[in-house]
């Protein structure tokens, strides 16, 4: 698929960026230099492939997904200039 320098300018207005008219030739022609990539790697066959996070084989490091209060209420708050009853007392910003 070639773009001509009309899609081109086209393009560079959807996007909000100022292209002079001298550059449109050189943008539609990389425009069509991607395109025929994309349409290079959609002739490669993928079926059975598992999808990759990584091109190197590697394990995330994991931990137990358990729930816990966290016990952390007096240091979270040991900051906040103006605690009540254990929540942060922010100011009425609404009326």
């Amino acid at each position: 698929m070639s773009i001509d320098e009309g899609t081109a300018r086209r393009v560079a207005k959807l996007a909000r960026i100022k292209v002079e008219d001298a550059a449109l030739p050189a943008l539609a022609k990389e425009f069509s230099t991607i395109l025929g990539f994309i349409e290079q790697l959609n002739e490669v066959d993928v079926d059975g492939v598992e999808p990759m996070t990584s091109v190197t084989p590697m394990r995330l490091k994991r931990r137990e997904d358990v729930v816990t209060d966290g016990n952390q209420q007096a240091a979270v708050l040991k900051n906040a200039p103006d605690a009540r009853e254990g929540f942060f007392a922010v100011p009425k910003v609404v009326e």
